[in-house]
């Protein structure tokens, strides 16, 4: 039981007084937020975790003297709700924003010399600020890139909320607006497939547009990119906890949820295994499958829905070599499987040599394949990119698999994404899952928490904490 245990809430058999307590189920980023929200109002709040940690999917663990990330996250300045959540642990200066987007894309099917193309802005008004880059970008063609920019004006005068939108795909929709296949490739996919997990052809044009237009066609700096300098568990976990305790939120891990219910007197019942919970408002912050399982009869018109909602994998590919082979923080890759490669070093603690971990998205292929032929696919593939890797000796190299790491965004999951409230009053939704017109992102998680919150606190007549949802101000 954590530090935050003093601030017991209601204990089996005692219900807290009405309007006073609270339960998230689930203490990913979006059951962490829901129940700061919560205890910011003012609100006695126990968070209940399955597992042994916070963070959810974002997470760490050791590995001899490396402190892994089980895989890599990144966060854009347009991300306001997760730069409030890091505000809000005191952790925003241990994932520091880049002063101005620059991503190195290299190209392998170039001649040596030749493959480095960039991505960068300038300080200049939308859509400016990305002329100069796209006019130099190296890695297409120049009726390829001014065949981008009519492209980007149409996108920009799309509306991502427009249901019709969700139910076409975003492939579709470039190959209409004369986007070349080298054109997806070295460029939408290049951001699309990181962002949304999955390949155009495979994604809603409504989430597409809704991140394209707010990452790169919003405000100059709106995708300046963000990353963990430290192991992503000092940030979701351990300051998570610190944060939590602090504000009074009871915080229990291994401590599965088995049912909940209601008492027919507007309280709920949350059981786990040798306690029964007592709340005024319960948050469910957990993936889609479990909320179906736990949800009470009636609480959804069409539960089943839920389980409609497919998800999309990520692999992560860890190398660590004897010494240094690359300059850069990470870099992007084309003609290559590889799609990301980023500088893991400091954050894991290695003490010599260089830790990189390439971050593959929309995986299906490779998401069950052997180690070994995972090790056979990609290290040569590094030879190819970086000329450093050529000499040096592979000291480590593992895999972390997230089977089901996203929501799928394909065209038509918006109408089955359920939002914040349900009919069962009292009880909430969260998740980035949920219908925060995000992709499954930790931007999506954090605003899934706000809301669920925020509905919770409305429907209790509790004003609104006074610093919570000032990232709305800023968006």
């Amino acid at each position: 039981m954590s530090e935050g245990s003093r601030h017991t809430q209601a204990q089996a058999g005692t219900p807290a007084p009405a309007g006073r307590s609270a339960v998230v189920v689930g203490g990913g980023l979006a059951g962490v937020t829901a129940a700061l929200a919560l205890a910011d109002a003012g609100l006695r709040v126990t968070l209940l975790e399955g597992r042994p940690r916070l963070g959810g999917l974002a997470f760490s663990f050791r590995r001899g003297e490396l402190t892994v990330d089980n895989g890599q996250h990144v966060y854009l300045r347009c991300c306001t709700a997760y730069r409030w959540f890091l505000d809000r642990i005191e952790g925003a200066a241990l994932a520091p924003l880049q002063n101005r987007l620059d991503v190195p894309v290299v190209d392998v099917a170039k001649p040596e010399g030749r493959r480095l193309g960039r991505l960068r802005r300038d300080p200049l008004p939308v859509p400016l600020h990305l002329g100069r880059s796209l006019a130099a970008y190296p890695h297409l063609s120049l009726a390829e890139r001014a065949a981008v920019g009519r492209a980007a004006l149409a996108l920009k005068a799309l509306d991502p909320t427009d249901p019709a939108l969700d139910s076409q795909d975003f492939g579709g929709w470039l190959t209409a607006h004369g986007q070349s296949a080298r054109a997806v490739e070295a460029l939408w996919d290049l951001v699309g497939v990181a962002t949304l997990n999955a390949v155009a052809g495979d994604a809603s044009l409504g989430l597409a547009a809704m991140v394209f237009k707010t990452g790169l066609l919003s405000d100059p700096g709106a995708a300046d990119i963000g990353w963990a300098h430290v192991p992503l568990g000092e940030l979701h976990d351990r300051l998570a906890r610190k944060a939590l305790d602090s504000a009074g939120v009871r915080t229990e891990v291994r401590s599965r949820v088995t049912s909940i219910s209601s008492n027919g007197n507007g309280t709920w019942s949350v059981q786990v295994p040798g306690e029964t919970l007592h709340a005024d408002s319960v948050v469910l912050a957990v993936p889609q499958r479990e909320t179906y399982d736990l949800l009470p009869p009636g609480a959804l018109d069409a539960p089943e829905r839920l389980l409609d909602i497919g998800t999309a994998p990520i692999l992560n590919v860890h190398v660590v070599y004897d010494r240094k082979v690359l300059a850069r923080p990470f870099f992007a890759a084309l003609g290559t499987p590889v799609q990301w490669v980023f500088d893991r070093t400091g954050a894991s603690g290695l003490g010599a040599g260089q830790y990189l971990a390439l971050s593959q998205s929309a995986a299906q292929d490779d998401i069950d394949a052997p180690v070994a032929d995972l090790r056979e696919r990609y290290l040569p593939e590094l030879e190819r990119l970086i000329p450093g890797t050529r000499d040096a000796v592979v000291r480590d190299f593992f895999v972390t698999r997230e089977r089901t790491a996203t929501f799928a965004p394909t065209p038509g999951v918006g109408r089955l994404r359920p939002g914040a409230r349900t009919k069962a009053p009292g009880l909430y939704l969260a998740g980035a899952w949920t219908a925060t017109g995000w992709p499954a992102t930790m931007e999506s998680a954090v605003r899934s928490g706000v809301s669920a919150a925020d509905a919770a606190l409305s429907a209790l007549g509790r004003p609104r904490p006074s610093r919570l949802f000032a990232f709305e101000e800023a968006a």
